[in-house]
Order: structure tokens, then C-alpha cells, then sequence
């Protein structure tokens, strides 16, 4: 993949004729091409361990063992694909795979499914806002081990942070509550007024994980309360890229 021209093979394991056709005509739209495969598991594995598969959705109705062998398969060929499984809302994500997706009725269900796996897959600016090296260290440490691309820089103060904004193509900004000068939900407003579709996730040592539903704070997509762990920030980068259910 480059950034002139992206294509995307995405393998769908054992799923019903009618779910594969709702999948493939929801590739033939979507944004970017897609090399669409619907396999059952021994082909799926088979075209897993030849490579150059992007992303591998699994149906739910597949059987715990059919499922951990295809995700081992998967697992074992690097680059690795991402592995999503395709389960009705509020089911959780099965273990060493990269997140749920809803199943399809119609056509354009397919196609946002499709779309979160292309969003998912393809890299992900984040800037990480925060006057201590340390804490933007520890943050880009973290991002830096998720399964999913993210291209990660760095801000220490507001200026620097709306600067890098405006010029950028940032998808989303983990932003230190308590800065110096202007504070985080004085810089959440500014940043939704250069760049209204970026998501911010407020990063703070007082505010709880319900604080994004204060008045000043509704902007934000989540908060996470420091100290926070690696499944803390998976829980935000699934919310924000329209996956659901976890471990």
C-alpha cells in the first residue's frame, strides 16, 4: 500500500451465500478497491498462509475450534492481517482478534463494515497533546504497541498542538487536561473549531470516565483517568473506529 493508490484484500471465512453477497456488494462500493475472497475455513487458512491478506473477517457462526485455527493461521503470516469477527451487537470479542463487527442486513450495512475495516486498517494520524515528556513518552509507547497503524506525533503546549492541526490530517488527539495556561477543555474547543471531525480523548488524573458528559467536555470522544493501561486506550481506539464489544 502507498499513499497514491491503496487497494485492500479482505477475506471473509464461512460465512452463509447471502451474507457473502451482502459483503460483496458492499466492497464493489466502498471507498477504496477491494479484493473481496469468501472462502470456508480449510480454503481461508490455505490463503491465509500464501499472504497478502489485508483484512480477515470471521463469521460468528463459526465453531471455537474453526475459529482459532483460522486465527492462528492469520496470526502466523507477517505482516499479519486484521482479524475482525462479524456478531450481532454485544458480543464479545473473541480472544486474538482485532474487534466485532455488526452484522449486515442490507447492502449498505456491508459497506459501512467494509468502511470500518478499511479506516481500521489503513494508518491513522495521532497527536498526542501534553506538557510532560514523560507522559507524552508513556502515551506514545502505548499507541506505538496497538494492533492498529497509527502515525503518532507530539505537541507540548496548545500552540504547538492547533499549529500541527491545521496542517496535518490528524484522525485523532490524546489531550493532557491540566495544562499550563489554557486547560484541556479550553483547548478541546479550539481544536473542534480548526478541526471539527477530529476525535479527542481527554487525558487527566481528576476527571472520571464519565466526565465526557459534562457540558464542557461533551466533545470528546472519551476520557481516560491517569494512571491508564494499554486496555484502557484499546477501548477508546475501538469506540473510534466504530468497532464494538472486548474482552
Amino acid at each position: 500500500m502507498n499513499g497514491d493508490l491503496v487497494s485492500l484484500r479482505l477475506l471473509l471465512v464461512a460465512a452463509a451465500p447471502p451474507q457473502q453477497d451482502l459483503w460483496r456488494e458492499g466492497a464493489a462500493q466502498a471507498s477504496v478497491p477491494i479484493d473481496f475472497e469468501a472462502h470456508d475455513t480449510a480454503a481461508a487458512k490455505a490463503a491465509l498462509r500464501s499472504g497478502g491478506v489485508d483484512i480477515c473477517v470471521l463469521d460468528a457462526e463459526l465453531t471455537d475450534a474453526d475459529k482459532a485455527s483460522v486465527i492462528k493461521a492469520a496470526r502466523a503470516k507477517k505482516p499479519a492481517p486484521l482479524i475482525f469477527v462479524s456478531a450481532p451487537r454485544g458480543s464479545a470479542r473473541p480472544d486474538n482478534t482485532d474487534g466485532v463487527l455488526p452484522v449486515p442486513t442490507n447492502a449498505g450495512d456491508a459497506r459501512k463494515a467494509v468502511e470500518i475495516c478499511i479506516r481500521a486498517k489503513l494508518p491513522t494520524q495521532v497527536l498526542i497533546v501534553d506538557d510532560s515528556d514523560t507522559m507524552r513518552g508513556i502515551v506514545r509507547k502505548i499507541l506505538a504497541a496497538s494492533r492498529f497503524e497509527l502515525d503518532i506525533r507530539e505537541a507540548a503546549d496548545s500552540t504547538a498542538a492547533l499549529e500541527q492541526l491545521r496542517y496535518g490530517k490528524f484522525g485523532m488527539v490524546f489531550l493532557d487536561y491540566n495544562m499550563p495556561r489554557l486547560n484541556g477543555a479550553d483547548i478541546l474547543l479550539g481544536i473542534k473549531h480548526e478541526s471539527p471531525n477530529v476525535a479527542i480523548v481527554m487525558m487527566s488524573s481528576a476527571l472520571n470516565r464519565g466526565a465526557s458528559g459534562r457540558p464542557h467536555l461533551s466533545g470528546a470522544l472519551g476520557v481516560l483517568k491517569k494512571p491508564f493501561y494499554p486496555a484502557d486506550v484499546d477501548v477508546v481506539l475501538e469506540r473510534y473506529f466504530g468497532l464494538h464489544g472486548s474482552n
